[in-house]
């Protein structure tokens, strides 16, 4: 899977077409009201006796079980009445499940549950745990769990549209208090209601406290910024407290069940598989990340790494007015392109080189990050994965191999096109680099157009572009002294 996109590979094609196909005939008998331009379904319409706000259930699931899920919860819910509502198809809820595309907050929320009363809601609650207990699920962010162990999780919550707008556009999700007035639904809230409400979930009788257990996540290691959030797991920056003095460091979450896809791999495996990535890179002189330490809590994988001080190479990108220097595209292409070899000399293919993986270290020097997509040189992955404008396009010859060393060399005739002239080369119709900026060393043009355009056996392999790049760099220095 990409890891800014979501899809699946050819070779799953079958199982997600047989998959889906049970979606949409369970969708067809339980959930009816399909409404324009909505990404959900719904058991029935609304009516005017539903209230606008309550005690909303989750249920999540992943592509593969989502309709297993929906068999076994649907003939409860319709024989109650209640409302409920699910996504129209598996690749909306492959969306959904990524965070990527309708918010962090909506991650896991296959499907969900509006019931009438709080006492419907307990009731419902009880049932549904019942029914879905040991299934493979993701959880829910933010949302409070029925019981320690329970697939079913809870929130207080708007059931129609309200909203608070503001005078330059903008909207706020909101709920009535008590009054009458809209005050806002924090939905990305630790806290599963607003202040006026009294969760009645809170009961020793469905295994649930008011004080969850400490962990490492309190005592050793605090997060205090979200890097990235979504299905997968975050990634944090953090303080870890075990070191003397404390020092900053970065918090990976692999969430249990996150973004599970077609071939069974989730946010945990993937974050289990970069520590052992780097472990072998950092074995042979890389500079990745240092480890510091991993753990294991609730199902998901925690890997605490140094935080590298400084900006990405993208941040420079983006802040800088004007192009860089041709002394400095040359540096920092050459620095990316011995990189880039040592990772293959390593028996790696990376996946995902392009800018804003290389952070430009305050004590110098370009320094390669996330490596959750990699596969080794041997054993190429059959899922796609990197960032859609550094990999190759689909129609290229190399579509078969998406996981072969080319892809990476691809990526670097991408990054190093985008280091000289500022922008991306166009996917249609590269524009030669000439065209775009006078100066270019003629011998870098035609390597970095052999990587975008010739086939792949043909490109130029990563060590060769380092020392063109190199050459030419110290060509110029010597012109300028």
């Amino acid at each position: 899977m990409r890891n800014d996109s979501v899809g699946f590979h050819a070779a799953d094609a079958d199982q997600f077409k047989n998959l889906n196909q049970q979606w949409q005939a369970l969708c067809a008998r339980y959930l009816p009201v399909a409404l324009d331009d909505s990404i959900w379904r719904y058991s029935r319409a609304q009516s005017l006796q539903d209230p606008q706000q309550g005690w909303k259930l989750h249920l999540p699931a992943t592509v593969l079980n989502a309709h297993i899920l929906l068999e076994k919860v649907a003939s409860l819910l319709v024989s109650r009445g209640v409302q409920f509502k699910a996504p129209v198809s598996l690749q909306e809820l492959s969306r959904i499940n990524s965070g990527l595309h309708h918010g962090y907050t909506q991650v896991g929320k296959c499907i969900t549950v509006y019931p009438r009363t709080t006492e419907e809601a307990l009731s419902l609650a009880r049932e549904l745990h019942e029914l879905t207990y040991g299934m493979a699920v993701p959880a829910v962010p933010f949302d409070l769990r029925f019981q320690p162990d329970s697939n079913v999780f809870y929130r207080y919550g708007a059931f129609r549209r309200m909203a608070i707008e503001h005078a330059d556009g903008a909207s706020t999700p909101a709920l009535r208090d008590p009054q009458g007035n809209l005050a806002p639904d924090l939905r990305a809230s630790e806290s599963a209601k607003p202040d006026w409400v009294q969760n009645p979930f809170l009961n020793p009788a469905f295994g649930q406290s008011a004080e969850p257990p400490m962990s490492p996540l309190k005592t050793t290691y605090r997060a205090f910024r979200a890097l990235t959030q979504r299905g997968k797991g975050g990634v944090y920056q953090a303080i870890d407290l075990s070191a003397q003095p404390p020092r900053y460091c970065v918090l990976k979450e692999g969430r249990k069940h996150g973004e599970l896809s077609w071939d069974g791999r989730d946010g945990c495996w993937r974050v289990r598989h970069e520590e052992r990535v780097l472990l072998q890179l950092q074995a042979v002189g890389l500079g990745v990340p240092r480890i510091y330490s991993s753990f294991e809590l609730d199902g998901n994988y925690y890997l605490v790494t140094e935080f590298i001080e400084g900006e990405s190479l993208q941040g420079l990108l983006n802040r800088r007015q004007r192009r860089l220097s041709i002394t400095q595209a040359l540096r920092y292409g050459s620095e990316i392109a011995s990189i880039l070899s040592s990772i293959h000399s390593a028996g790696w293919v990376w996946r995902d080189c392009k800018p804003s993986n290389f952070i430009i270290a305050k004590q110098g020097g370009l320094r390669p990050i996330d490596f959750e997509g990699a596969c080794p040189i041997d054993r190429p992955d059959q899922l796609p994965w990197g960032t859609p404008a550094f990999a190759p396009p689909l129609g290229q010859a190399d579509h078969e191999s998406r996981s072969s060393i080319y892809d990476d060399l691809y990526s670097l005739g991408v990054t190093i096109y985008l280091l000289f002239t500022g922008r991306l080369p166009e996917a249609s119709a590269l524009i030669p680099m000439h065209k775009l900026r006078r100066g270019i060393p003629g011998k870098i043009q035609n390597i970095v157009e052999e990587k975008l355009i010739a086939p792949p056996w043909r490109r130029p392999d990563a060590r060769a572009v380092a020392r063109q790049l190199t050459a030419a760099l110290n060509s110029i220095k010597s012109l300028e002294v």
